[in-house]
């Protein structure tokens, strides 16, 4: 299965040149360290930032500079900083093109659960309903399936939903699929060592298998 940093690497594959990314809290905001050097893209932050850069060294640490997810962060040449009203009309007005965010839960419709899970406190929230609702692009990093090994992938999300039919692709620690139209995980490439028939057993949503199914790569 793959790590954390090796879900993100693979997600960078996505990435296109001239795009506004916003970076949801947990493992999206890893992505920021494996932007290739030769593409020119706008990491965007809700909480008032466009132009994050990979994570800081423990020597250029600035504890006033954070992202969404309340981590340090580091800023690149031509950066912004701006109050929650301007990002959050940069996001409803459409101008963010890819979205990357953690789930709790993915349907296979393409409805996703990120912001709460019933009887549990949480602080609000955040922007991940209005950057669903938004973005031309929503990729999801997740872990395909629960701490006791139940599948996160299912036919529909049992926990709260944050937005309806808008996940287009999903990159677990398993595979990356993709949000078929008509309904089903297509699964697309699988993690190193990872067998199609495990992916199978711990999707419990409806897979797509088309043909050999390649290993994921992160050059």
């Amino acid at each position: 299965m793959l790590t954390k940093e090796q879900i993100a690497k693979r997600i960078a594959k996505e990435v296109k040149n001239g795009q506004y990314i916003n970076l949801g809290i947990g493992i999206p905001t890893l992505v920021a360290n494996y932007i290739p050097k030769d593409l020119d893209v706008v990491l965007q932050s809700e909480n008032g930032l466009l132009g994050i850069g990979p994570f800081p060294t423990a020597d250029k640490v600035d504890p006033d500079l954070i992202n969404a997810g309340k981590q340090t962060i580091t800023m690149v040449p031509g950066s912004a900083l701006f109050n929650s009203a301007e990002s959050f009309a940069m996001i409803r007005g459409g101008h963010v093109h890819l979205t990357i965010l953690g789930a709790m839960e993915v349907s296979e419709n393409g409805d996703i659960a990120n912001w709460k899970i019933p009887g549990k406190m949480v602080k609000g929230m955040g922007g991940a309903m209005d950057l669903v609702a938004s973005a031309k692009n929503i990729i999801v990093a997740m872990q395909h399936c629960s701490k006791d090994g139940q599948s996160k992938l299912l036919p529909e999300c049992s926990l709260p939903i944050t937005g309806i039919r808008c996940v287009k692709k999903i990159v677990s620690d398993l595979a990356v699929l993709e949000v078929s139209p008509e309904g089903g995980f297509i699964l697309k490439e699988r993690a190193p060592g990872v067998s199609v028939e495990e992916i199978q057993a711990k999707t419990g949503g409806k897979l797509i298998i088309e043909g050999e199914i390649p290993e994921m790569t992160f050059e």
